[in-house]
């Protein structure tokens, strides 16, 4: 049987990673300070600053400070990636419930509410992108992957990569995380469902970047996410079933 927190009162970590978002990392993290008093008495935002080379990681350390006892500022040095960040911020976070977005702002925070009523009939819940703000050749190349991984590993999800999600925390002390690239969502969701945990899925609205730069689209980040998609198959097809 999954051990699974209790659903109330919830109890909260927030985080998201940042690679040169100086322009977005304030005004994502007041976001979510806005936001979490309201869902939960339990909660922490804590900003993942993935060896940025602008002022994130300075402007992260103020807004902890400024907000301490809510806030923490943690860094990566050097750069890990997006896996790196991602599994750095899971690996951080102290509450019973994880919630992640990214740092470029294009979520709104409002929209946790979408996810909360599916925990009571779902162990993780993962968002997809309603009107997806992207150029049509990065959708396509998303769809593409999507229906790839899908296929690999039985998963069946609208939007594999969509930063919107809530794990329990306890799934990950449960599964290992190797993947330092574009791969780990695919990695944490065909872990947990190995392990026998349902997936529940809604929408929520997708915006337009305003400020920073796009990084995901990069050749390097695309080989390294297949290279990673081969040895992960391999990896989850040699785990002895539940």
């Amino acid at each position: 049987m999954i051990e699974k927190p209790p659903r109330k009162p919830l109890s909260l970590s927030v985080f998201f990673p940042c690679y040169n978002e100086e322009a977005n990392v304030e005004r994502t993290t007041l976001a979510a300070l806005k936001t979490c008093p309201r869902i939960s008495r339990d909660f922490e935002v804590i900003i993942v600053n993935d060896g940025s080379k602008d002022r994130t990681g300075e402007i992260a350390d103020r807004l902890a400070a400024e907000h301490a006892g809510n806030v923490r500022a943690v860094h990566n040095h050097p750069n890990l990636g997006y896996g790196g960040a991602l599994q750095r911020g899971f690996r951080e976070a102290k509450k019973e419930w994880v919630f992640y977005t990214d740092g470029d702002g294009q979520f709104d925070f409002e929209e946790i509410d979408s996810l909360l009523p599916l925990l009571d009939h779902f162990d993780i819940v993962s968002a997809y992108r309603i009107d997806r703000k992207d150029s049509p050749a990065r959708k396509f190349n998303a769809y593409c992957w999507t229906t790839l991984v899908n296929t690999a590993f039985w998963l069946w999800l609208k939007d594999i990569d969509c930063a919107f999600k809530m794990y329990p925390r306890v799934l990950f002390d449960q599964i290992p995380m190797k993947s330092m690239g574009a791969l780990i969502d695919t990695e944490i969701l065909a872990r947990a469902k190995k392990l026998g945990y349902r997936i529940g899925q809604c929408g929520v609205h997708h915006y337009p970047r305003v400020a920073g730069q796009q990084t995901g689209a990069n050749i390097k980040v695309i080989l390294r996410a297949f290279k990673e998609l081969f040895y992960l198959w391999r990896d989850i097809r040699r785990t002895p079933p539940t």
